[in-house]
């Protein structure tokens, strides 16, 4: 199910991309306040989606291939982080706009879908840039000349991407063969050369219900709205969209099952299982749950229709969840992190598999005699790898550690968290498929 890219092909692109640096177009970055925010990053580099502009590695090859441990990326140096995403290959970043610089999006890595805009090669051929190494502005179609855009949250799928404005407006982009978009799938389309971004607005037949939140699986889409509800499209074969069929679709239409009338805060999951929580703390999901995800007793692998996982209401109130490819997080009132499901747990390297929801030990997230009074505060999940930061800014990190996305310094599995080494205190971590970004400020 999931999309492998050719190493060899982005070799190529690379060389090809530092011969022709002088053809490139040159950004130039509106510059934050010293110390605002930080961004460091990790795991395969190849693709671009570090967005290390140079090898940071001194030797003869001209590229790296990919980093294990984490890197301050100098682009954000230059201006003032406010959000990030990862997707298959490919980061965003939203900056905070100045009055010189009407840009608050970017983007960089895997561009074969137009997943982060338009962006052609400077010269006579105009060649469209399937990959960038390093990040590019992405410009957002306006309804009038003088409109003013201001992106505030960002989501990154497979290859397709949202952007949520402050007045509740999404713009899709990239790959839209599922519907994912929001829009008509047009058989055989360009995605790349169509430069298309769909506007999505009012939802609700309430026009003051505008949309909060917005969150990419793999192929499809799921929009939050201030009242708690939740509307969906794209692919939908494995139950991810939650609509009552496996079908597609390319319209976005509200979720019922047992979150109607429910008001859910958060929607997450990175690959088909879905997780939803609502403002009573109560956990509910939808998805593919081959390995039991979704605690049904293995009953069915897949469900169409988002179920109350009740099971998860004995461990108190929840404050946030996190679904992975086969496993599932969540994390309670008390800052203590639950797991279940398959795959590396952080439960040690004789435990692959969990029918029920598992504490994982707090001492694991720093919590001893000399720091008796730390928990989690928030927690992550890539495909196969997950992450947790806790009270002090510390993130700890475990899974598949494919190429170096851990940020331990090698890509050895990790087998229960372990403290990554950020030089930062680490507000927000986003785990792509095979890379990491960590959104931070800086200790002084």
């Amino acid at each position: 199910i999931l999309r492998f890219y050719s190493t060899e092909s982005i070799k190529t692109k690379r060389r090809i991309l530092l011969q022709d640096r002088s053809k490139l177009p040159v950004h130039k970055y509106s510059l934050a306040k010293p110390g605002t925010s930080r961004v460091y990053v990790w795991g395969l580099a190849e693709t671009g989606a570090l967005g290390h502009e140079v090898s940071l590695k001194k030797h003869k090859k001209a590229y790296t291939a990919y980093v294990s441990y984490p890197t301050r990326l100098s682009f954000a140096e230059k201006c003032d982080i406010l959000d990030v995403a990862c997707g298959y290959g490919f980061s965003l970043f939203v900056t905070k706009k100045t009055n010189e610089d009407n840009i608050s999006v970017y983007g960089t890595g895997l561009n074969t879908d137009g997943q982060i805009g338009f962006h052609k090669h400077l010269g006579a051929t105009n060649r469209p840039i399937h990959l960038l190494i390093y990040p590019a502005p992405i410009v957002l179609p306006k309804l009038k000349q003088n409109e003013e855009i201001r992106i505030v949250k960002v989501a990154a799928g497979r290859a397709h991407s949202l952007f949520l404005s402050d007045v509740g407006c999404v713009y899709a982009t990239g790959n839209n063969s599922f519907g994912q978009c929001g829009r008509s799938v047009i058989a055989d389309e360009n995605y790349l050369l169509s430069n298309y971004f769909k506007r999505i607005k009012n939802l609700s037949n309430n026009v003051d219900d505008k949309i909060v939140g917005i969150h990419c699986g793999q192929d499809h889409s799921i929009f939050q709205l201030e009242s708690g509800k939740l509307y969906a499209c794209g692919l939908g074969a494995d139950g991810q969209t939650g609509l009552g069929h496996y079908n597609s679709t390319s319209t976005p239409t509200e979720l019922t099952g047992d979150i109607k009338n429910e008001k859910i805060i958060k929607v997450t999951g990175t690959c088909d299982t879905m997780l939803a929580l609502n403002d009573k703390g109560e956990v509910f999901g939808f998805g593919n749950t081959e390995y039991g995800q979704l605690l049904n007793n293995n009953e069915t692998s897949q469900i169409h229709t988002p179920i109350h996982l009740p099971q998860t209401s004995k461990f108190g109130k929840i404050i946030d969840i996190a679904a992975g490819g086969s496993y599932c997080l969540m994390l309670n009132e008390c800052g203590e992190v639950f797991i279940w499901g398959y795959g590396i747990l952080g439960l040690g390297p004789n435990v692959e598999q969990y029918s029920e929801p598992k504490q994982i030990p707090a001492t694991l997230f720093g919590r001893n005699d000399f720091h008796p009074n730390t928990f989690v505060k928030s927690i992550y999940c890539g495909i196969s790898h997950a992450g947790a930061i806790n009270n002090l800014g510390d993130a700890y990190m475990w899974g598949r550690n494919k190429f170096g996305c851990l940020g331990f310094g090698d890509t050895k599995n990790q087998y229960f968290p372990l403290k990554t080494a950020v030089n930062a205190s680490v507000m927000k971590l986003c785990c792509g498929v095979d890379h990491t970004l960590a959104l931070c400020k800086p200790f002084i």
